[in-house]
């Protein structure tokens, strides 16, 4: 299992930018740690989620 945002998720073996696309994030508004390191979105694609991970995702919203 991977954790994401403190919860357990089935998503080993998926690249960081499938497992944001099947969740519904927007690449282009969110920042990503993983294991406590911020991963470039140029790296999405590449970046493979292992057992024991640690994923925290911040979304970015507009307002006024």
């Amino acid at each position: 299992m991977v954790t994401i945002n403190g919860e357990a998720v089935a998503a080993e073996g998926k690249s960081l930018a499938e497992y944001l696309l099947e969740a519904g994030y927007v690449r282009e508004r969110v920042a990503v740690e993983l294991n406590g390191d911020i991963v470039p979105k140029s790296v999405y694609d590449d970046t493979r989620l292992s057992a024991g991970d640690e994923v925290e995702i911040v979304a970015f919203v507009g307002g006024g």
